[in-house]
């Protein structure tokens, strides 16, 4: 059976355009179509946003929509030293030789002409469709045409979304694939609509592919006068962001996606508090990297596993925040590589000064330090004194801790799969304890664990009473972290009293002569979160190869 074409109605440059495209198109098609569509250049970062102003995903499962509620399309990131490119280069790129194809048609017409006399009418028509082609590749307007003329593939060979069913290490065409595109975006001018948008705790992570994540890294370190401040080349930084992604482990959830968010939560506290007027530039550099590279290399295990596994962390650090330590470790062996080294025209000083602040953020991010850091942080806030370099320190600790458990702080679309990823991730390790023989960490439990009662204890004990204290000493972020927190307490305990109440009619299910209701109380296995919870890692180019545009499932845009 086929599937029915969806039209999706849209606005880009201010002009009116409408995509069609069945479901089942392969969704490098689609945004391909977006892309012709907003005539951006092959490595522009584009977004759509819906009515709302929130950013949605381009694919295959874009809800259909009406004239009346456009989306809106935007070239959120722009080569502004790209160039006009002429109908025959593009003729060129799309594998088309428009004179040979000339050459072609009058050598047929006239061998016909020859022996018919005449010219046929089929002739004529294939001479009209030649012209009307060359016009279009000559006309700027109707660039989003060519969407029709792109090569669809007969099946995805994208590495399976299923984290866990990945190899834990990436492969090097992978790394290589993502370093190719962030290299070529290395000229892109995001915008300040994206830029103001990147200092809330509202950012959707899930809509960047890794090298537009690489992007906003850096805007990040230039928008805080990183560059200048400590004379930081653009090679260098990119070769560090680049090094950073490629030690990130495929897990489901201390990800590259995930180091994302920590830094982008702690560049957001930054503007949210004005700590650029407290703290020194050097402070904010210590914690911009630490949350980069605060979870390196990890593999989805975490201490406790590390420790009753006797594994080599574990032996290594003397069983003292192994995860932690080797976070720090590998950080500092990607800096010891010139290329890599962001802080190589540092002075000794300097360095000193940033290397013993990112050892000290990164160790505070082992959970089992909480009460530790956190009665500390309380003890000395009501005489904190920014001038004070023990109270910075331990303010930069609770800074990352933040950053390091704020999902919750964040929308729920943005943060619900992000649960669904954590709980992945502790699923696959108390199944690795059972199947080792090992005590099996009870919160990571999927027989014991749902949901909801894995959220609604931590936020209420160990997520609130941090954000509070931080709140105590910047009272603006209450808004920004706090009320959305308390928000996503209410929604899992309305879950867990949900769950609760189908337990119990499935207890009388049980009984004779009733009907057994389905077993709920805990969640399933997480699926792959789908678009837009997906995290994208598609090329954001194709490979050239022959146009072969089959009509049943030819995505176009209409104007």
């Amino acid at each position: 059976l086929q599937m029915a074409a969806k039209i999706i109605y849209f606005t880009v440059n201010g002009r009116a355009e409408q995509a069609e495209f069945r479901e089942d198109c392969p969704a490098q098609d689609v945004k391909d179509l977006f892309r012709a569509a907003a005539e951006a250049g092959p490595y522009d970062i584009l977004k759509l946003y819906n009515t709302k102003g929130n950013i949605i995903n381009i694919s295959p499962g874009l809800e259909p929509n009406t004239p009346q509620s456009c989306y809106k399309l935007e070239v959120v990131a722009a080569d502004c030293n790209s160039v006009n490119v002429t109908g025959a280069d593009l003729a060129t790129v799309l594998g088309f030789d428009l004179s040979s194809m000339e050459k072609r048609l009058q050598s047929l017409e006239k061998k016909i002409l020859v022996e018919a006399g005449e010219t046929p009418s089929v002739v004529l028509e294939m001479k009209s469709q030649v012209e009307s082609f060359r016009e279009k590749l000559e006309s700027v307007e109707h660039l989003s045409w060519l969407g029709l003329f792109k090569e669809l593939s007969e099946g995805t060979h994208k590495p399976s979304p299923f984290y866990h069913k990945r190899a834990l290490r990436k492969t090097r065409e992978e790394c290589e694939r993502v370093r190719e595109t962030f290299l070529q975006m290395s000229s892109l001018e995001v915008t300040e609509e994206v830029k103001q948008y990147l200092k809330t705790p509202t950012f959707d992570n899930w809509q960047w592919e890794d090298a537009e994540i690489m992007v906003l890294l850096r805007v990040m370190y230039t928008d805080l006068d990183f560059m200048t401040k400590f004379n930081i080349e653009l090679e260098v930084l990119q070769e560090f962001l680049y090094e950073v992604y490629r030690r990130y482990n495929n897990i489901p959830f201390h990800n590259f996606k995930h180091c994302f968010c920590v830094t982008q939560m702690m560049y957001g506290l930054i503007w949210l508090t004005d700590l650029r007027s407290k703290f020194d530039d050097i402070d904010l550099l210590t914690m911009m990297t630490s949350a980069v590279c605060h979870d390196l290399d990890h593999t989805g295990y975490n201490n406790a596993y590390q420790i009753n596994a006797r594994t080599e962390l574990a032996l290594r650090y003397n069983d003292i925040s192994p995860l932690e330590n080797h976070h720090c470790a590998v950080a500092f062996e990607i800096l010891e590589k010139t290329e890599n080294n962001i802080f190589r025209n540092l002075s000794t000083e300097q360095y000193k000064r940033i290397r013993e602040g990112m050892i000290k953020c990164i160790l505070a991010t082992d959970m089992a330090r909480h009460n530790e850091i956190l009665n500390k942080f309380k003890s000395i806030l009501p005489a904190f004194d920014f001038t004070n370099k023990d109270h910075k320190d331990v303010l930069m600790m609770i800074m990352i801790k933040v950053s390091d458990i704020s999902n919750e702080a964040r929308p729920m679309d943005v943060a619900e799969p992000w649960l669904d990823c954590l709980l992945q991730e502790f699923f696959n390790q108390s199944d690795m304890e059972k199947l080792e023989g090992l005590p099996v960490t009870p919160f990571m439990d999927r027989d014991k664990v749902t949901k909801p009662s894995s959220q609604t204890g931590f936020i209420r004990f160990v997520l609130l009473p941090l954000f509070i204290e931080l709140a105590n000493l910047f009272p603006s972020l209450e808004q920004h972290i706090i009320d959305p927190v308390r928000k996503a307490l209410d929604y899992y305990t309305e879950m867990e009293k949900a769950l609760e109440k189908e337990k119990q009619n499935r207890a009388q299910g049980d009984q004779p002569g009733k009907v057994q209701v389905a077993n709920t109380d805990r969640p399933r296995e997480p699926a792959a979160p789908s678009d837009p919870k997906t995290p994208a890692n598609g090329n954001l180019s194709r490979p050239a190869g022959p146009l072969k545009p089959p009509a049943s499932t030819v995505p176009y845009i209409k104007k």
